[in-house]
């Protein structure tokens, strides 16, 4: 049998008071709601995410599986201390981004230095969306939205041409995220259409 290096007992105290932390993107609600109409959680969101890039990782060529999970894993972390701002209610230059990664840093508080800088560092590639990774990251975190928005159980006057504009730049930097979206966009059109 080989001999397994064990991490330290700080160590191991320090990742589960992160994660106990972490735990809060369970109550986190966004402004998606499930087929049945309950709002999804954040933690919701980040998980289906990743089941979208392991699921097209075949036709993800020249991309690090394994980073490109860890920054969706680690995308939308800060909103565990504040919340998500659904994207109707996003504008430029409204300080969201240093809001959350200002929120990142804090909950990344308890971590061993390592740790923490890694997990900084992941958020900001996808914040900055300049590696292949990130640009992968990006744009199927804004097809995982809309694609709750397709099948979701969504108030009245849900607003389905905004969810058509959404995400335009980062879903147009790849030709698999821009194949994928065009079958989200006809799902939201068909919506659209059978509303009312």
């Amino acid at each position: 049998m080989t001999d397994i290096r064990l991490p330290s007992h700080d160590r191991i105290v320090a990742v589960l008071a992160f994660l106990d932390q972490a735990n809060r993107l369970k109550d986190t609600l966004r402004s998606g709601n499930t087929p049945e109409g309950r709002q999804e959680s954040t933690a919701e969101h980040s998980w289906r995410l990743c089941l979208l890039a392991i699921l097209f990782s075949d036709n993800l060529e020249g991309i690090d599986l394994l980073r490109l999970l860890k920054i969706c894993i680690v995308h939308d972390l800060g909103e565990a201390i504040s919340g998500d701002i659904p994207a109707t209610d996003q504008r430029a230059g409204d300080g969201r981004a240093l809001r959350e990664r200002a929120d990142l840093i804090t909950l990344c508080a308890p971590l061993p230095e390592d740790l923490k800088n890694e997990i900084v560092s992941l958020w900001d590639e996808y914040a900055e969306a300049q590696s292949a990774e990130a640009i992968m990251a990006k744009g199927l975190d804004k097809i995982e939205t809309m694609l709750t928005h397709s099948t979701g159980q969504n108030p009245v006057d849900f607003d389905y041409g905004f969810n058509l504009e959404y995400g335009l730049p980062a879903t147009d930097r790849h030709a698999l995220l821009s194949a994928i979206r065009t079958h989200v966009d006809a799902r939201t059109r068909a919506r659209a259409s059978n509303k009312g």
